[in-house]
């Protein structure tokens, strides 16, 4: 029993130290997510005019999606240098960090 048990705790090392050791220079995912909690962004609710006078002009405007329907609003991006705002008609609905990089890799999506 107590080899099985001594296996298993090897077995877990092995598997984890990868994920909880990152290269130098390498930013884990786990931290950039903690590092978010600290990045001054839009409030869901405030208007463009709002966002525009705190944060100035975007880098870029993105083109507008959504709206082929009356129940399917549209929906325009506005890309910062650390987030993406994401606007329902003039309100923001959500902000989403940018990656630190092209090469930055997240989680894999949920299977559904």
């Amino acid at each position: 029993m107590r080899q099985i048990v001594l296996a298993a705790v090897a077995v877990s090392f092995i598997v984890l130290a990868p994920v909880a050791h990152a290269r130098g220079g390498d930013t884990l995912l786990v931290d950039r997510v903690k590092q978010e909690a600290s990045i001054a962004h839009p409030a869901r609710g405030q208007t463009m005019a709002q966002v525009q006078q705190r944060f100035g002009a975007p880098q870029s405007k993105l083109d507008p999606r959504g709206g082929q329907k009356r129940d399917w609003p549209t929906i325009n991006r506005w890309v910062y240098p650390q987030f993406t705002v994401y606007f329902q008609r003039e309100r923001v609905l959500d902000v989403v960090v940018n990656k630190a990089s092209a090469d930055e890799v997240g989680p894999k999506p949920a299977v559904r």
